[in-house]
């Protein structure tokens, strides 16, 4: 998407509409909603939503919702004054106010008390706050940005969330994809983490074509970070300047045998243990085969295998004028 400093990595089709959504929507001042699974990058977008606005000279400030204890939320958020609570020697600024003029992201905006989500729906409607104890409220000027991995809709008809503040923080919707959505940007984000990691190694490391089809074709329920934090592991621990398929985390390299290829059942009139074998047999091969983009000698080695035994597999099984089917190409 985007080549600065809060770089996002994508050139699949849902990213290219995602760009063109941040680009449109940075120019204004406008409310916005970030919604996707954890580690699919919401605060990056965030971040270049005011790169990429007039606000870019002034504060970015970020809070995590979810990670405050209740009552110490409000203060973070609005600030206090002096003797206001226990602990509170002296007055303090809340994050509102630092991001005067600015913008601020409020992360896990899901996990806000309903007291809270009183406070924000007035700030948001008023464009003031006021702090604890203090007698009157103050102007602020910033640009609202939330994120949140719920459902939103659903929360508010169990009614954990306000309607009418979660139809002020959704003035324009961006949902990120998972990566198991657009798998077509695994490579880059791989390449883009290697050079990340690269850089304070004394030789570089690179992944082979089989690590990589496995790294491709792994769901990533961590999504992007899930995958930074697997890319530097294998950079830091490699003894070796290529990273294969034995040394990818066990998980990774089950993932092609346990979700794709579902291991047979006992029924109550047995099985034909010998067709069992060679339908298991020929799954493995297939699969190996599209990963692979058909490409025998890769497919031999997933599988373990000689390339001409892996031919002469094919041959047997298939007939001599077996031919690799052109769906096997991503």
């Amino acid at each position: 998407m985007s080549q600065n400093k809060t770089e996002i990595i994508g050139t699949h089709a849902l990213m290219q509409k995602l760009a063109h959504v941040v680009q449109k929507v940075a120019r204004t001042d406008v409310t916005v909603l970030i919604t996707g699974e954890s580690g699919t990058g919401k605060e990056l977008v965030a971040r270049q939503l005011h790169e990429l606005s007039k606000r870019v000279e002034q504060p970015f400030v970020a809070i995590n919702c979810g990670t405050i204890p209740g009552d110490l939320l409000e203060s973070e958020m609005f600030g206090h004054t002096k003797g206001s609570f226990t602990g509170a020697t002296e007055q303090r600024p809340g994050m509102f106010q630092l991001a005067h003029t600015g913008t601020i992201f409020l992360d896990e905006i899901g996990e806000m008390s309903h007291h809270l989500q009183v406070k924000l729906l007035r700030v948001l409607q008023e464009r003031e706050v006021r702090p604890v104890g203090a007698d009157k409220p103050f102007h602020v000027d910033v640009r609202v940005v939330a994120a949140t991995n719920k459902d939103l809709a659903a929360e508010v008809k169990a009614g954990r969330f306000r309607a009418d503040l979660y139809y002020r923080l959704q003035v324009v919707p961006v949902t990120l994809p998972p990566l198991r959505e657009r798998r077509s940007d695994i490579p880059l984000l791989i390449e883009f983490f290697l050079g990340r990691h690269n850089a304070n190694r004394p030789f570089p490391i690179s992944i082979s074509e089989e690590a990589m089809v496995l790294l491709w074709e792994y769901d990533w329920h961590g999504n992007i970070r899930e995958l930074e934090n697997v890319i530097e592991r294998l950079v830091v621990l490699s003894d070796s300047p290529v990273i294969r398929p034995d040394v990818l985390p066990p998980h990774v390299r089950s993932f092609l045998s346990e979700k794709k290829i579902p291991a047979p059942t006992l029924g109550e009139d047995g099985m034909d243990l010998n067709a069992a074998v060679e339908e298991f047999e020929n799954r493995m091969i297939d699969e190996a085969l599209r990963r692979t983009n058909g490409n025998k000698q890769a497919a031999a080695r997933l599988l373990g295998l000689k390339r001409t035994t892996l031919v002469a597999k094919l041959r047997r099984k298939r007939g001599p004028d077996y031919k690799i089917p052109q769906s096997y190409a991503y």
